[in-house]
């Protein structure tokens, strides 16, 4: 049935209040994926959790999160961009709580599960009312500052993990970086409120039960033997269900065909940029995410650093995201594409002088520092501009389905990139810390070659005509 949207009266009915509560709850979402990346070794002794264990307190929150993306994607279009917001906030802020309360390893893991699926009922109305509420210039604006709360997030969650964890108030440890979150949302969910508009959409669609359970499918049948492989040693079991998430994703477009509301709708894959833009982005997040993780496990495992120490040694990465972010569009518009690619460059180019530096077993400093600014600087020169040649071609009318989207292979990106790094770094660092700097330093590697590939991603673009 014809989707009908209503756009926004105009800009000066706007509240000036709307961009920033939905940015603040983006920042959230962000920072419980990096305030724990720093906690984790903490958590590990503390809990005496496994290294699967362990990934699953990181993973498990994005697991979900990407599984359930782009059916609250839908869910915003059909109740509102504001109920979703509101009540998926509600539930992260109250997940947020139970996580610091946590009495072990596998309680932790199910209340990350819980503020996965908040944060996937609220996460995707943000890029829907950025769509839906901004045009050209402003529009692209929004994006830029999306983008920059992205690695905000980051910054302030490593940063802040390691204070909290480093000043463990009152002998609660890791329990703050949780807790932190509790009245951040609180505030967000009075003044969002009032900030929210009841709706900017109406879509009279219906859910897609059997493309979610088949894309839901396939992301678990991947991930979950990506995390546990390594604890369990890869048995026969682990390779079956990743050759099966195979076939489940080859199901997915299958399934959708015959959808009489698909949670992708072809036209939207079909608009010039979206694919390639999607592959691209995946592959940044990917490495972006392994290096989160396994850094701040070499750093704080492997050099012996404190959470503090260790969570400021992000900071040259994630200004130079931001910075990026902020900036990157002041370029002629003849050179935006171009730049993806040699961000992707410049991204693995960082990588390997992070392996030069790591390789002799210290920090190799000032080094770290340059490479790491480097890494920052070239993931936000590819990232940003991907997601803008992936929204630029949206209609309006596509808005909840290309945020769902994108969100998704965003988030998926991060889980798989944890896995899969993690796994690496985890198996060759074993248990002995004089591993951990050829571990880091081949994970570093690995690294610079996905960054490779989402370049290679992005070459097609060139060859499209600009919008």
């Amino acid at each position: 049935m014809t989707a009908v949207t209503t756009r926004a009266p105009a800009a000066r009915r706007t509240s000036p209040m709307l961009l920033p509560v939905i940015l603040a709850g983006q920042f959230m979402a962000v920072l419980d994926v990096s305030i724990v990346n720093v906690a984790a070794p903490t958590l590990r002794a503390d809990l005496g959790a496994t290294g699967a264990g362990l990934q699953f307190v990181v993973s498990g929150y994005t697991v979900v999160y990407a599984m359930l993306l782009v059916t609250g994607a839908r869910l915003g279009g059909l109740l509102g961009y504001r109920r979703l917001f509101l009540t998926g906030l509600a539930v992260f802020t109250a997940a947020s709580l139970m996580c610091g309360l946590a009495p072990s390893t596998g309680a932790l893991v199910a209340f990350r599960l819980l503020q996965g699926a908040g944060a996937a009922l609220m996460v995707p109305q943000v890029l829907s009312l950025i769509q839906i509420t901004f045009d050209g210039a402003a529009r692209g604006r929004a994006l830029g500052i999306y983008a920059t709360v992205i690695s905000a997030g980051a910054l302030v969650g490593q940063a802040l993990g390691g204070l909290l964890v480093t000043a463990d108030l009152f002998g609660t440890t890791w329990r703050p970086v949780f807790l932190v979150n509790v009245p951040i949302g609180l505030a967000l969910l009075v003044v969002g409120g009032r900030a929210l508009p009841a709706a900017h959409v109406r879509r009279e669609q219906g859910l897609d039960l059997p493309g979610m359970a088949a894309l839901s499918l396939a992301v678990c049948l991947l991930v979950v033997p990506l995390v546990l492989g390594h604890e369990v040693g890869w048995p026969l079991w682990t390779w079956v269900a990743m050759g099966l998430s195979v076939l489940a994703l080859g199901v997915f477009p299958l399934v959708e065909r015959r959808a009489a509301h698909p949670l992708v709708p072809g036209r939207l894959l079909r608009a010039p940029g979206v694919v390639a833009a999607a592959s691209g982005i995946f592959l940044v997040m990917a490495a972006y995410g392994g290096y989160l993780f396994t850094m701040a496990l070499h750093l704080q495992g492997g050099l012996g650093d404190s959470a503090l120490r260790a969570g400021f040694l992000f900071i040259p990465a994630a200004t130079a995201f931001g910075l990026t972010s902020l900036n990157w569009k002041r370029l002629p518009a003849r050179l935006h594409r171009p730049m993806i690619v040699a961000s992707a460059v410049l991204t693995a180019g960082g990588e390997v002088a992070l392996a030069v530096a790591l390789s002799g077993g210290g920090h190799g400093e000032p080094l770290l520092e340059i490479s790491s600014a480097a890494i920052g600087a070239g993931m936000a020169g590819t990232y940003s501009p991907l997601m803008a040649v992936a929204l630029a071609r949206v209609a309006p009318a596509d808005a909840a389905g290309a945020s769902g989207l994108l969100a998704m292979t965003l988030q998926l990106g991060q889980v798989v990139g944890v896995a899969a790094f993690g796994t690496l770094f985890l198996g060759l660092a074993g248990s002995a810390h004089a591993h951990s700097a050829h571990a880091a330093t081949v994970t570093s590697l690995w690294l610079a070659a996905a960054s490779l590939a989402a370049g290679a991603c992005a070459l097609p673009l060139l060859r499209t005509r600009r919008s």
